[in-house]
């Protein structure tokens, strides 16, 4: 993701959408289509990307039309009749890893279709291998299904998968079996790297023997397995291993009788090992049990000429990590940033021990300069994204996330695909625990730190979604400042987007959510800032969005509007916010009429006074009712206050506003004020468009002249500054109108001409 800022190769983005659209891009009848084994395999990758389920209708959907050697199904709800459809495929390597709905029919799958797996990943929650093997002699019920019983003896395996080179289980439970692990492993022969992490046996571990099942083995893995001390014997005979890692991340497991004997017996025995692990451990004893002065590892003084390439020392006895002569050219470790980041790097797939790195990280972040944001943030990313259910994890990473984002200096080094990256990761975290608190906070912190809704536009649905979540579940009081966080960033999503966007924050409920607030607060007797912003928010989503401003009105919005005014009259931002969202729904001819009652009129004729946010309140006031006034005279049906009566106090107000007013409004259209400029039947609607317009192309000349001629207004202005015809009493008016017109032409004017004169020709 570091590499230049440039657009992601076309397989990438096609695979992205295939997996977001498969129902519509590989429709069930796919008869006569065909995709390359490459295309299949990055489509798996994707999905896992972008957080999809690759569970049963995922592989069902790819089956016939693509071939798969390769295939990840981590963290999916896939079922025993999934994974047997994508072991048809004759796979090379398949991780499962917490799939909670596989059974021992699975293993069977495996078993039958295995001949060219040469790689197997077995994580946690996955509960395919049996746990028990009845002793020799006894015979188990003849509809045995494998979980448990003689079969596997009777069948000589538990794995049948010749040609495999690699196998990780991890987090294996084995109540009864004696020879279990040499069932296990004595038929794969060919294996050069075992991961036995967290393996227990409840009968013990029978002096690990049924390691020289495998003489082959390269890579050993032994996290977390209890009495390692008892495997001196058989791993001594290991001579091919060049990895060892008999680290612990239990107190009581890490302590050996005989720590530095044990070192220095594995040290001599296996001249080819180039890496070791014993984090965790008291393997490295303290310095003073080294009389070596070149080494302070005892068990280690016998490589002080040949170092290892690593070795590990994460949370070891004695901060061993911390000493100087030590025969290795990488650590991992916790004393300083680089053993913790290499650390990050090494126990990716140890939750336990990724939990407490991350939170090592937290506090290089928060607390010292860390001088490798980019490592930093590629290990936090890596590790949310593997471990997405494990809440402890994407509380501690997010929380890093946010001390990372807000860094200056990483901010100078990212690209569009490291924003995206990070908001994919973070959004997948929110959706799985959106009903944690601290995650919640965290992930509002971090969203914070980016600009919406610029950067979220490419997944801005699954953001919506999120946050209209916390602002109607995070209500309690503990979580006042989440509920907060959550409104404002989602009335930042609904500024300065189109309308398919609003239309979107609409339908998934948005308009209905606001006003549930609006009413909680009422009812609380409260106007704060989630009030006023969740006005606010509608504000910018009913703008030009005729939808949004039904569901306002369907949801009796008029009637809050009401009585947030007679609750809370001294409140200038609400009402400015709440008069902003009326100028909206007044510009919709269709629910014009919904407007159209004595109380709403009457009010709105009131606020023509208001002095209230500078002009703000009185202009949109205005706005509302000159809109409603555009309709004619027929379309009045109230008899009071009468339109005659209204008009003149609108003409009133106009004319005490300030030309040169800055404006706290931000305008994507003047269309709904261009219509007015052409309502010729009533001056006191033209009055108000053109002030509008003379008034923002004064202010805001470079932003708003532009708009003016590309929407068809210059035409219009120049229409009515030639035009003198008009009735005699409305004179005065059309003076005025004229006047203002005049304005507006001269100022687009005047900023073509700039335009034009501030241009650079070479030559």
């Amino acid at each position: 993701m570091w590499d230049g800022n440039s657009p992601p190769p076309l397989l990438h983005l096609t695979a992205s959408y295939t997996v977001l659209h498969l129902d519509s891009v590989l429709p069930t009848d796919t008869e006569g289509l065909h995709l390359p084994t490459e295309v299949g395999e990055k489509l798996f990758r994707v999905a896992a990307e972008q957080g999809i389920d690759t569970g049963d209708s995922f592989v069902k959907r790819l089956r016939g039309i693509t071939r798969v050697s390769r295939a990840s199904v981590r963290e999916s709800s896939i079922t025993d009749r999934g994974l047997k459809y994508l072991l048809r495929h004759k796979l090379r390597e398949l991780d499962i890893h917490n799939c909670p709905a596989l059974t021992a029919a699975s293993l069977q799958a495996i078993n039958r279709h295995g001949e060219q797996l040469q790689q197997l990943s077995i994580g946690n929650s996955v509960q395919i291998l049996p746990d028990y093997l009845q002793q020799e002699g006894t015979f188990s019920d003849p509809e045995d299904d494998g979980v448990g019983g003689n079969v596997y003896q009777r069948q000589g395996f538990i794995v049948r998968a010749p040609n495999l080179k690699r196998l990780a289980i991890r987090d294996l439970f084995i109540n009864r079996g004696l020879n279990f692990f040499e069932l296990l492993l004595k038929p794969l022969g060919e294996l050069t790297h075992l991961d036995l992490s967290s393996a227990f046996h409840n009968q013990g571990m029978q002096g690990f023997s049924w390691l020289l099942h495998t003489p082959r083995l390269l890579s050993l893995t032994l996290h977390n397995v209890k009495d390692v001390e008892q495997s001196l014997e058989s791993l001594v005979q290991l001579k091919e291993l060049r990895h060892l890692d008999i680290s612990q991340c239990g107190e009581p497991r890490g302590f050996f009788g005989k720590p530095s004997h044990f070192l220095e017996s594995i040290i001599l025995a296996l001249t080819k090992l180039s890496s070791l692990d014993i984090s965790g451990t008291n393997l490295a004893g303290s310095s003073a049990d080294c009389s070596d002065p070149l080494c302070d590892i005892r068990g280690l003084a016998s490589r002080v000429e040949k170092p290892l390439e690593f070795l590990g020392l994460y949370k070891t006895r004695h901060s061993a990590s911390s000493w100087n002569n030590i025969p290795a050219h990488c650590l991992s470790g916790d004393s300083n940033e680089a053993q913790i980041l290499e650390a990050g790097r090494r126990y990716m797939d140890r939750p336990t021990v990724l939990e407490n790195i991350l939170n090592d990280l937290f506090h290089v972040f928060r607390y010292e300069t860390c001088s490798n944001l980019r490592q930093a943030l590629d290990i936090l990313l890596l590790a949310m994204e593997r471990h997405n259910h494990e809440k402890h994890i994407q509380i501690s990473g997010s929380a890093s996330l946010y001390y990372v984002v807000k860094s200056e200096s990483l901010k100078r080094e990212w690209n569009v695909k490291v924003k995206r990256k990070i908001l994919t990761t973070l959004l997948n975290g929110m959706l799985t625990h959106r009903e944690d608190p601290t995650m919640m906070r965290n992930g509002c912190l971090t969203l914070c730190q980016f600009n919406i809704p610029q950067d979220v536009l490419f997944d801005y649905e699954r953001l919506v979604r999120i946050l209209l979540h916390i602002v109607s579940e995070h209500t309690s009081e503990e979580n006042n400042f989440i509920q907060r966080a959550g409104i404002f960033l989602l009335n930042s999503l609904a500024c300065q987007v189109d309308g398919a966007q609003k239309q979107l924050v609409g339908s998934l409920g948005a308009i209905e959510r606001m006003l549930g607030i609006i009413t909680e607060k009422l009812q609380a007797g409260i106007c704060d800032d989630v009030m006023e912003t969740a006005w606010s928010t509608m504000w910018n989503v009913t703008d030009e969005t005729p939808v949004n401003c039904e569901r306002f009105l369907a949801g009796g919005g008029m009637y809050l509007f009401l009585k947030c005014k007679e609750r809370f009259p001294e409140k200038a931002d609400l009402l400015r916010n709440m008069m902003g969202l009326l100028g909206n729904v007044a510009e919709v001819p269709e629910l014009r009429h919904k407007l159209m009652t004595r109380e709403f009129v009457e009010e709105f004729a009131f606020l023509l006074d208001s002095y209230s946010d500078g002009i703000e309140v009185s202009y949109n006031a205005a706005g509302v009712l000159a809109h409603m006034a555009s309709d004619g005279p027929e379309a009045w049906t109230v008899r009071q206050p009468e339109r005659s009566f209204v008009l003149d106090r609108m003409v009133r107000a106009i004319n005490r506003w300030d030309i040169s007013s800055s404006r706290n409004i931000n305008y994507r259209s003047f269309a709904p004020i261009i219509r007015l400029v052409g309502a010729r039947h009533t001056a006191e609607c033209q009055l108000w468009a053109v002030w509008a317009l003379a008034n923002l192309t004064t202010v805001s000349p470079d932003k708003y002249c532009q708009l003016v001629e590309e929407e068809g207004g210059l035409t219009l202005v120049e229409e009515i500054v030639n035009n003198n015809s008009g009735e005699e009493e409305s004179e005065p008016k059309q003076e005025q109108v004229k006047s203002l017109a005049l304005k507006v032409r001269n100022n687009v004017v005047g900023w073509k001409e700039t335009e034009t004169t501030g241009l650079q020709f070479d030559g």
